[in-house]
């Protein structure tokens, strides 16, 4: 029996790489500092939970996000396992119940003989043995200077937010419609719509809305997949209406009528009490969230049960640290996962746990470390993360850019895009040492 793999992270990363290990026989010694030491956004000591929201976003096969869970299932993904117990409504996303959700990874991980839960901060990496670094982007302000003084740099870092929940029992239902973007999936999420002049006069509201004062680290640029609402707002009057807020596909089912604005409510519990407003990632102090969403119809009487908030992400120069089998150039020992590289999204953050997961294993077993062809989704963000410019590296998303042309032209994206997504689980299938044990 080799010794045990030290995890560093209890998120999603860290949750699958300490899976992964324990499928392959290897024991596990998983490090989570919560809840002796919390972070500013997460709200309980589970392994996995979820901050943000709590969609895992589109099944659909001809998007980036399907083909990504596609791959994950594939490799016996522990976080999918878990979300298709405890899913909600969520059209043709994939949502889940956030404290059942991370309920059933702490619970599956601590009946796993080979996985040993360690409730303790870890403030800076082992000198001997094979290390999973999964720290994640709420990584420790004793672990960041770890990784400063050890990767010989500065660690770059962005601004992340977290929209609000409400009850939906405080919601009027008098003024919202249930439907889906241009009727994919089933009708689950709860519309407000807006005419011109209520979006108009909500819109002013939001800009001059009295923001939470900015720290030290709220001094850089924000990752524009997780924009606070009212910095997009503040980038012209129009840019809600073609973003979070448009209406397009969005007609009212039993009149017909087009909304000029309209805000999305999307189910976070399985009894379906708690709805989140979808894109209204924000930074407004409480009082002034309460008052300006409270504006949006519908919405005049919400009783809020999580507002919005703001926390620093980090993450490290990849391009500068990493191979593309994730282990760390000067210390091939240690191998990194998660948002902690770069990856921006939950399912991101959990593939390459998997991938960090598979070579440690390997590494204990004397094989060389496996690179995923650039095809497949999960083995091209790796590509991308590790091998960008160092000097303009960002935070990725899976999404269809990142991976090659196919070798003959098709002009239809939905087309082209499954053809893709084939493509890439065909190049896995031929993999037979990913087959999970």
């Amino acid at each position: 029996m080799p010794e045990p793999v030290a995890v560093i992270g209890g998120g999603l990363a860290g949750a699958e790489a300490a899976f992964r290990l324990a499928c392959e026989g290897i024991p596990v010694r998983l490090y989570e500092m919560r809840p002796g030491k919390m972070t500013p956004a997460h709200r309980t000591g589970l392994l996995g939970e979820l901050v943000c929201s709590n969609s895992l976003k589109s099944e659909a096969e001809a998007s980036a996000q399907g083909m990504l869970k596609q791959e994950l299932r594939m490799f016996n993904s522990l976080i999918l396992q878990c979300a298709d117990k405890v899913r909600v409504p969520a059209g043709a996303a994939l949502a889940v119940d956030r404290e059942r959700f991370a309920g059933l990874v702490t619970e599956t991980l601590s009946a796993n003989s080979l996985i040993e839960i360690v409730c303790e901060e870890v403030q800076s990496i082992p000198d001997a043995g094979v290390v999973i670094i999964a720290t994640g982007p709420l990584t420790s302000d004793a672990m960041a200077s770890w990784l400063m003084k050890a990767s010989g740099s500065d660690n770059l870092h962005f601004y992340d937010a977290i929209a609000p929940s409400l009850l939906l029992d405080s919601v009027d239902l008098g003024k919202v419609y249930k439907a889906s973007r241009y009727d994919r999936g089933t009708a689950d999420y709860y519309n407000c719509p807006m005419n011109r002049e209520e979006y108009e006069r909500f819109y002013q509201e939001l800009v001059e809305a009295d923001t939470r004062a900015g720290r030290d680290f709220e001094k850089g640029a924000f990752f524009n997949a997780c924009m606070p609402v009212e910095e997009i707002a503040a980038r012209g009057i129009d840019t809600l209406r073609f973003g979070t807020m448009r209406p397009v596909g969005l007609d009212n089912p039993s009149s017909g009528n087009k909304a000029y604005a309209v805000v999305q409510l999307r189910q976070e519990d399985l009894e379906g009490r708690v709805y989140g407003l979808v894109g209204f990632q924000t930074r407004l102090k409480w009082p002034e969230q309460q008052r300006v969403f409270r504006m949006i119809p519908g919405l005049e009487k919400a009783e809020f049960v999580r507002y919005g908030a703001m926390h620093r992400n980090t993450f490290i120069n990849s391009p500068r640290l990493l191979k593309t089998s994730l282990q760390f150039k000067a210390r091939p020992s240690l191998l990194a996962a998660g948002q902690l590289i770069g990856v921006e999204g939950y399912m991101e953050s959990a593939a390459t746990g998997i991938l960090a997961g598979l070579n440690a294993a390997r590494l204990c077993n004397g094989k060389s470390p496996l690179v995923l062809p650039d095809t497949c989704m999960l083995g091209a963000l790796v590509n991308y993360v590790c091998t960008a410019r160092e000097d303009r590296f960002q935070p990725m998303n899976a999404n269809f850019g990142l991976l090659p042309v196919l070798n003959s032209r098709i002009k239809n994206k939905q087309e082209r895009y499954l053809e893709m997504s084939r493509r890439g689980i065909q190049a896995l299938t031929e993999l037979s040492e990913l087959s999970p044990k």
